[in-house]
Parts: structure tokens; sequence; C-alpha cells
């Protein structure tokens, strides 16, 4: 096993690999003193839509962990500053499925948000406030008149976005639908796929990379699902870590024709790993 004496920097799934749920994993402050002792820069990166970066820094400030807003990168982050990049100011419409982590980034660069039922309908008259982008993200808060309200507008035109297709989100009690299973109803009903942001596209990566300023072959990618985080650290070039404390096993791998560069047990494993390299 190659060891980490060279990794000058980390991307680290949150869900699955820092907690579940609520519940944080064994062996997690003393992953973070880690890191600090090592002077080793990270960007916590999750596809996880739902929470804001101040949610998320005061959730593992009530787990005993203190990191900046700036060491945090969403899957609504990431897809905010994507779209930023690409829609003139004039097509900055979005109706959202999705939770406060979500609505805050996009409405932070510029973007308006549309309510219920406001859709183009210009050939019935009606009005012309619909949505000109459909984002979709983990929603707890869901229901039939999103999911409608979602569908006309995409119908009617409006280009369709997700933060991430996770067709699953690991809590406490197990595995619970993710933000995959909107996807699949809102494609059923439009015959429109998304454009999905999150990992395994590399686009998280690759700007948690610019946030970090280092090269990708020093940056290594933590985290427990292999269709997600370790596929997107194959397509941003960088060597990646599966935990086994989450959603995927070793058995899983058989089944693939790509594979992390490290297996471990959980952090408590990346611990003493990275300690050995001190």
């Amino acid at each position: 096993m190659t060891d980490l004496d060279d990794v000058r920097g980390l991307i680290i799934d949150m869900d699955g690999v820092l907690w579940h749920g609520n519940h944080p994993m064994a062996g997690l402050q003393a992953f973070f003193a880690a890191l600090r002792d090592r002077d080793l820069p990270f960007i916590l990166a999750t596809n996880n839509a739902s929470l804001t970066q101040q949610q998320y820094v005061d959730k593992l400030s009530s787990m005993g962990v203190i990191v900046l807003a700036d060491e945090i990168l969403t899957s609504s982050m990431a897809t905010a500053r994507y779209l930023n990049q690409r829609i003139p100011a004039n097509k900055r419409r979005v109706f959202v499925i999705g939770e406060e982590g979500l609505k805050q980034p996009l409405c932070d660069e510029g973007f308006t948000l549309t309510e219920l039922y406001e859709v183009n309908q210009p050939d019935k008259g009606i009005n012309d406030r619909g949505a000109d982008l459909v984002v979709s993200g983990l929603d707890r808060t869901l229901t039939w008149d999103k999911l409608a309200t979602a569908t006309l507008n995409i119908r009617a035109g409006a280009a369709f976005y997700a933060t991430n297709s996770d067709t699953t989100l690991p809590t406490e009690l197990g595995e619970v639908m993710g933000n995959g299973g909107v996807l699949a109803a809102l494609t059923a009903a439009t015959g429109v796929k998304p454009i999905s942001i999150g990992k395994p596209q590399p686009i998280l990566y690759q700007q948690a990379l610019d946030i970090l300023n280092i090269l990708p072959e020093h940056t290594v990618a933590i985290g427990d699902r292999l269709d997600t985080d370790i596929l997107g650290a194959v397509n941003a070039g960088i060597r990646s870590i599966l935990v086994l404390s989450g959603v995927s096993t070793e058995q899983d791998m058989q089944q693939l024709d790509f594979k992390p560069t490290w297996v471990m047990q959980d952090i408590r494993e990346v611990t003493i790993r990275l300690l050995a390299c001190a």
C-alpha cells in the first residue's frame, strides 16, 4: 500500500464518512485534530444539497469539531457557481426543489426564485413569469405541488439541472431516498434528463481543487460511495480512499471497472495512516 506522505490536500465527503445523520462517526474529533496537526488543508465536499455552509459549520461544532465556512463546498454551491458562469442575466428565474442549502447559494449568485405554479404559458396568455431553470436538490419537504410545478416548467421549456443524482442518502436509520428518486420522477413525467453537477461529475472536485490551489496529483478524495465519491475522483484525475463506514462495500468493487486507490475501514484508520506519515 502506497503511503500518504505526498498528500498536500484532502477533499472529504461528509454523509457516511463523518457521520450518519446526526450521529458522528467514532474518531471524528481525532481525525480533524490530525489534519490540523499536519497542517493539511481540506475541503468538505458533499453532494447533500439540503444544508447551508453555516449549517454544516454548526453541525460539526455540535460534534466538537471547528471548521471554517470556506472549508465547506456543497453541491448546491457548486451548482450555483456553475450556473452563474453560464446563464445570462435575463434567464435567471429558477424554480427550486430543495431546501435552504440550495436556495441561499442561488440567491447569493443573483438568481430569482419562482413560486408554485409560476409557469411560462405565453400561448395561453396567462403570464410569462415562469422559471427559466428548474434545479432539484434533496428536499425533505417535497410535495406533489412542487413536483407538478417543476414538471410544468420543464415541459414549458425550462432547462433542468440537478445538484446531484444520488439515489439514496445514508442516515442513522439506514439508507433513505435521495435526490435521484426525484429526478427519476421528473424525467418520467417530462422526458427530459437533468444536467447533474455533483459527484460523479468532476465539477465539484474541480471547484474544490481551485479553492485548495493544490495540484490534483497531490490531492486525495475520501468518500463512502463508489458510484459518486470514487468515480468522481477518477473523473477529476485524483486519488481516492473508500471508507467502508457508509454505502459501498468491498464486494461492490468486484462489479466495477474502476477502483479507489485505497480502501480503509473508517476515518479512524485514515487518521492512523496520516499520523504515520507525519
